[in-house]
Parts: structure tokens; sequence; C-alpha cells
């Protein structure tokens, strides 16, 4: 290879590799500082776009996952009360048929009628607190509410279970004071307690349908989520050793430049 003083070949060639090491170098450690293989569009220009739809999607089942949490949260919470109030509804039939037995003492009957109402006052309290996120299906007042069950914003229905409070609003101003009383008690009881039934059947099947979805979305938001990941996170291990490949690279483009411009100035120690 000839010498020139005005064109030193050896420096471009050695500046060229110094500047495409560089450029490697700098790829390889936006893989590790960002931990994605493709973090923006000056990576991968349609990957990166592919990639941000899915975010977005991401983003839609993020809100549907939100709602069937809130479904959820308002069944089990319903279910409760109603589970407690079927469970307590046994003990308030027992307590009545006591009362309906005319042989009963008057003090017996306080007694009894005391226990009536501690009972009665319970299941009247199961009702107004059975409630999440400030709703109420067991209220008077209350409606259907609809939670979203996928992206394209279908919707699942948890019915209002009004019936309760109006069965119970009946039953709660039954009189226990004589035995006949206590007897027609006993009915406005039986109504109570098939409603109760009734309403804890509806409400188990439709919590169990919310929970099921929620179940088949999360497993779809995991999915998406991996796919994802193998489109665009880097891998950091390989990453990790490209840029220390590239390192020594650029420090052998360095040593390499240095002796290219000595070139020169051995050329210039011949006039001497």
């Amino acid at each position: 290879m000839s010498t020139s003083i005005n064109t030193n070949i050896g420096a471009m060639m050695a500046q060229s590799a110094l500047r495409t090491s560089g450029a490697q170098l700098d790829t390889a450690s936006k893989k590790v500082q960002t931990g994605y293989r493709v973090a923006d569009a000056s990576d991968d220009a349609s990957t990166f776009s592919v990639a941000q739809g899915i975010r977005g999607n991401l983003q839609a089942y993020g809100a549907v996952q939100q709602s069937l949490t809130n479904g959820a949260g308002l069944g089990s919470v319903t279910q409760a009360a109603l589970t407690n109030m079927s469970d307590l509804i046994g003990n308030l039939q027992a307590k009545i048929t006591q009362l309906a037995d005319g042989s009963i003492s008057a003090n017996q009957r306080t007694i009894y009628t005391a226990d009536f109402n501690a009972m009665t006052s319970q299941i009247s309290n199961f009702i107004s607190q059975a409630n999440y996120n400030g709703i109420n299906l067991l209220s008077a007042a209350s409606a259907a509410r609809t939670f979203l069950v996928d992206t394209n914003a279908n919707t699942f229905s948890l019915t209002s279970q009004s019936g309760v409070r109006a069965a119970f609003t009946t039953f709660s101003s039954s009189s226990v004071a004589s035995a006949s009383q206590a007897t027609l008690a006993l009915t406005s009881l039986n109504t109570f307690a098939q409603t109760v039934n009734t309403a804890l059947s509806n409400v188990a099947s439709q919590s169990r349908a919310l929970n099921l979805q929620n179940d088949f979305i999360n497993s779809q938001v995991d999915a998406i989520q991996q796919g994802l990941g193998a489109t665009v996170d880097a891998d950091i291990g390989k990453a990790s050793a490209e840029v220390q490949s590239r390192q020594v690279q650029r420090q052998l483009g360095v040593q390499s430049l240095s002796l290219a411009n000595q070139q020169p100035s051995t050329l210039l120690g011949l006039f001497r």
C-alpha cells in the first residue's frame, strides 16, 4: 500500500470501523438500558407500530378487568349478606315456633320476643350493609348493574334483588304478641325465606359467570403480554455480552486509529 501525507487510507478505515463499532455499542447499550429490543420507532418502525397497537389493546383489557373485579366484589358482598340471612332464618323459624306455642308463660314470651327482635334487627343490618362501592342490590331502589366482559363493550348484569327488602319489610311488621299472631308470622317468614333463597341462587349464578369471565380475561391478558414481550423485549443476557464485545471493538478501533495516524509521522522521519 502506498503511503501519502495527504490521504491517510489507514486512518480513514480505522475511523469508519470506529464509527460502526460506536453505533453498534450504542444500540446494544440501549437494549440493556431500556430492556427493549424495539424501544421506539427508530429501532424498527413496523414492529414498534404493532407493539403500540397491542399496548392499546392491553389498556382496553385493563378497563374490562377493573369492571369485572367490581362486579365480582359486588356479587361476593351481596352473596355473603344473603347467606347470612338464610342461616339466620332457620333460627328465626325456631324462635317463632316457640312463640306460636300457646302454653308458654308471659315471661317466656317476653324472652323469646326479645330474641326475635334481635334477630330481625340483624337481618335488617345485613340488608343495609350489603354495599360495595356505594351499590346495594338489596335496597328498595336498586337496579341491575352491568359490567364489561370484553373489549367490544359487551356487558353482563347483576340483577336487582330488591324483592328481598320488600319481603323483609312485610315480615318485620309481623307481630308475635300472641300464639295466633306468631303462627301468621311463620307464614310471612316462609315467604321471606323463599325470596332470600331465590335471590341467593340468582346472585351466586351471576357471580360465578362474572368470575369465570374474569379468569378468562386474565388468561387473555397474560397471553397478550407474553406475545408483546416476545415482539419487543431484549435478551438482556445477550445484550450485555454484546455491550462488552462492542466495547472491546471500540478500544481496538481507537488503537488502530492511533497506529494509522503514526504513519505520516514515520514518513516525515525520512526527511530528517
